[in-house]
């Protein structure tokens, strides 16, 4: 059952991708940055949100430990996320500049 599931989430995949392929005209060769550039995007967010989850679970277990420093913890927290978000934002930017 499993092998099946897998098999038909390919299938869902490939059958997705076919339009992205099929836009370019014959004589013309096909471009790979659009594609290039949604990878990386979703490279970015992804690993964005792995490490805004990992701080804030630090975050937690520090206010959990130590709740007097709540303040300290709370602003070092909001700076990190932001910085964070501010990678996968310039990441954003980065792709709208260079796909036309």
């Amino acid at each position: 059952m499993r092998n099946f599931q897998y098999f038909f989430m390919t299938m869902a995949a490939l059958f997705m991708a076919m339009p992205a392929y099929a836009q370019s005209a014959a004589n013309q060769p096909m471009s790979m940055v659009p594609i290039g550039a949604g990878l990386g995007m979703a490279l970015a967010a992804g690993l964005c949100g792995l490490g805004q989850g990992r701080a804030t679970a630090s975050a937690t277990e520090a206010l959990a430990r130590n709740p007097g420093a709540r303040a300290g913890i709370q602003l070092l927290l909001v700076l990190g996320l932001a910085f964070m978000e501010s990678l996968a934002l310039f990441t954003l930017v980065i792709i709208v500049i260079k796909v036309k």
